[in-house]
């Protein structure tokens, strides 16, 4: 029977393979005891974007967070944004959670996200090109 962290780690499989734009991706859990694990990937995109991201999980009645980081980026490594909880922006409200802009210096408040939030949002920024169907 798949524990808790077996489960999360294939539901992230899901939405990673259910993107229309990911091109390719790679995903590593490090399982620290039956209960904890770090879970890392990297999903390339069609168009050369990438994103990066870490996930320090626990399970319990469900998979807790104690850590992470979406970082998502051009082809080139120029940040487009990124989420995490480092602790290094004490007066937002909802600290230590947070989200980077392009511009270095925008850091405004954010709840932690999902995966599939994550996707969903750079799935917003993408520009799909459909076929003409006239």
């Amino acid at each position: 029977m798949p524990n808790l962290i077996d489960g999360y780690l294939q539901i992230l499989l899901d939405v990673i393979g259910d993107s229309p734009i990911v091109r390719s991706f790679d995903i590593f859990l490090d399982k620290r005891t039956l209960l904890s694990g770090f879970v890392r990937g990297d999903l390339y995109f069609l168009d050369g974007t990438r994103l990066h991201f870490r996930e320090l999980i626990e399970a319990s009645d469900k998979i807790n967070k104690h850590m992470y980081s979406y970082h998502y980026q051009e082809a080139d490594g120029a940040l487009i944004f990124r989420y995490d909880d480092t602790p290094h922006h004490e007066g937002l409200p909802g600290f230590p959670h947070h989200k980077h802009s392009r511009n270095e210096t925008n850091v405004v408040a954010a709840d932690p996200p999902e995966l599939i939030d994550v996707l969903n949002e750079i799935q917003s920024l993408y520009p799909l090109k459909r076929p003409n169907t006239s």
